[in-house]
């Protein structure tokens, strides 16, 4: 995919993301939020993004093209005794699926642990969600359970997948 521009985004991007966000919840059920969005405000948007900057085992990306976000990855670095670990999430917009968007951000985001003495990642995901499995299994992550109900929608329930990815 030409023309693609991933980069750390910043608390001016804060407001285009709070509404990237309400798109991509609009158009998945893989995500914890909805068309809603994050039920923040774009001043509480641009403080996480800057203690995220400001912190060396956390970061998050934003993949853009011709200005607009197409998708986001970011690491979430886990306090004390875990500091080695971090937490992991991809978003893509749908019309962006299957173009290589999530790999792009995944060779950033494990780059980047990389570089900063993330040792672990941790991520979680629908069960159901065969694409991403997909995905972060070329990367290397394996399962190691699944979590029962993890999500509820309606009077559903869906399972996670538990999966990590050891890069020592």
């Amino acid at each position: 995919m030409e023309n693609i521009i991933i980069r750390e985004s910043s608390a001016k991007d804060a407001a285009q993301l709070l509404e990237y966000f309400k798109i991509v919840g609009g158009e998945t059920e893989n995500l914890t939020f909805g068309e809603s969005g994050l039920p923040v405000t774009v001043e509480q948007e641009e403080a996480f993004l800057k203690n995220v900057h400001d912190e060396k085992t956390s970061v998050h990306l934003i993949a853009c093209k011709n200005g607009e976000i197409i998708g986001d990855g970011g690491l979430t670095g886990l306090p004390r005794r875990m500091r080695h670990r971090a937490e992991l999430g991809i978003s893509v917009r749908k019309n962006y699926w299957n173009c290589g968007i999530g790999s792009k951000l995944m060779e950033e985001l494990i780059k980047y642990a990389k570089e900063n003495g993330i040792e672990i990642l941790n991520l979680e995901v629908r069960s159901d969600n065969v694409s991403a499995i997909h995905l972060y299994e070329k990367y290397g992550f394996r399962h190691i359970g699944t979590s029962p109900a993890y999500f509820k929608t309606g009077d559903d329930y869906v399972d996670f997948e538990l999966m990590f990815l050891d890069l020592r």
